[in-house]
């Protein structure tokens, strides 16, 4: 399984790409890389489709929902630390809601590059 939780940058510098604010998509569907993806910062960057399959909430997946985001930041350097030991990626607010209710603990994604 893979676990989420989200964040929202509040005039914070990136691991990725520092203070520049045009490193967030327009859209705002960004995300931190955990290590596993990390790849000592090669994931700056990088861009995912991601949809969710399952959650241990209810029907919180949004079925056909599938967004592309970009790995904006790294997950350890957060102050708003992932739900669970495991996370592959931390999603912007904004990505999770596209995805998923929002009050999901965790989610089991879908992610290719």
């Amino acid at each position: 399984m893979i676990y989420l939780s989200s964040f929202v940058v509040l005039n914070a510098a990136s691991a990725c790409f520092g203070s520049d604010s045009t490193q967030f998509p327009s859209i705002n569907f960004f995300a931190a890389a955990s290590e596993g993806i990390w790849d000592d910062g090669a994931a700056c960057g990088r861009q995912y489709l991601i949809s969710c399959i399952s959650s241990v909430l209810p029907k919180a997946c949004k079925p056909g929902e599938t967004i592309q985001i970009k790995i904006v930041d790294r997950a350890q350097n957060l102050t708003s630390t992932p739900t669970r030991q495991g996370t592959t990626m931390v999603l912007s607010t904004a990505a999770l809601a596209a995805i998923a209710d929002s009050n999901a603990p965790s989610l089991n994604i879908d992610f290719r590059q």
